[in-house]
């Protein structure tokens, strides 16, 4: 059986598998679908994790992504000091799901079973070097042939692996996302998008999306424009074409306010605010 016709049949059945915090319902046509936010801890790098995830919830989103020590965000090592029960707690506390990992320092498996014992849910990395375009596929291939360890321990832990665009990497334009899409079996594998790094390209993001389908587990709402820009409602980007081709392939995921950049606490809740407000006019 083709990939493509497991896939189909396994939502009819109601077998696929996703991500934690994400109904497990069957796909269906023209079933209802609700913008969910989650928001990434790396937004509050200044502050421990509890008081990042304790703003996080006052702004209203539903869950979080917590980052690993990129630009010195301590909060996945705060995490693994609190462990599995006391990381549960936490969120419990702030009344929020835990969306995701994200593990670009680090590493999946340093973060692998913290995850899975808190509950399970996506572990973000990148990809690897650029290719030449004839070397796409062959070169994809073996990428994906590398990262069965870390998909057997996602297994192990319940948990998912989905890989990151960004410029200048192997996932980059849309015929990668394209030869991503078609050569990877794995239920646990899949990809997250980031809107930003398409726009530097000129790609389009409904087409991103489109392509990646059933495989599309996590997605940033970010635009590719400087400073407080980047957040939704702040720069000029439309996000409403995204989020209607979101809907039109069925994706269960959170929608995830994003930037880069380290303004004040303050600064950065008014943003996500407005951010989130913005979203929610738009669904």
């Amino acid at each position: 059986m083709h990939r493509r016709e497991f896939l189909a049949g396994c939502a009819g059945a109601a077998l696929w598998a996703w991500p934690m915090g994400v109904s497990a319902e069957p796909f269906a046509a023209g079933a209802d679908w609700r913008l969910r936010l989650s928001t990434s801890t790396i937004q509050f790098s200044r502050l421990p994790l509890e008081q990042a995830c304790e703003r996080i919830a006052k702004l209203g989103f539903e869950a979080i992504d917590i980052w690993a020590a990129y630009e010195g965000c301590p909060h996945l090592d705060q995490a693994l000091k609190l462990g599995p029960e006391g990381l549960k707690a936490l969120l419990a506390r702030c009344h929020l799901q835990l969306c995701s990992f994200s593990v670009y320092i680090g590493g999946y498996a340093r973060y692998a079973e913290l995850l899975g014992k808190a509950g399970g849910g996506i572990a973000i990395e990148g990809s690897a070097g650029p290719c030449a375009p004839g070397e796409l596929r062959t070169r994809m291939k073996a990428f994906l042939e590398s990262l069965k360890p870390l998909v057997d321990l996602a297994e192990k832990n319940q948990s998912y692996l989905a890989i990151e665009n960004h410029g200048q990497s192997l996932l980059d334009g849309l015929d990668s996302f394209q030869a991503f899409v078609e050569l990877n079996s794995s239920l646990r594998l899949g990809l997250a998008v980031a809107p930003y790094h398409l726009q530097a390209s000129k790609a389009s993001v409904e087409e991103a999306i489109r392509i990646c389908g059933s495989q599309l587990f996590f997605f940033y709402a970010w635009q590719n424009q400087p400073g407080i820009g980047q957040l939704p409602g702040h720069g000029p980007t439309e996000f409403r074409p995204w989020l209607e081709a979101l809907r039109a392939v069925h994706y269960r995921g959170f929608v995830n306010p994003f930037m880069h950049g380290h303004p004040s606490p303050d600064e950065m809740a008014t943003g996500l605010m407005k951010a989130r407000a913005y979203l929610m006019t738009k669904a």
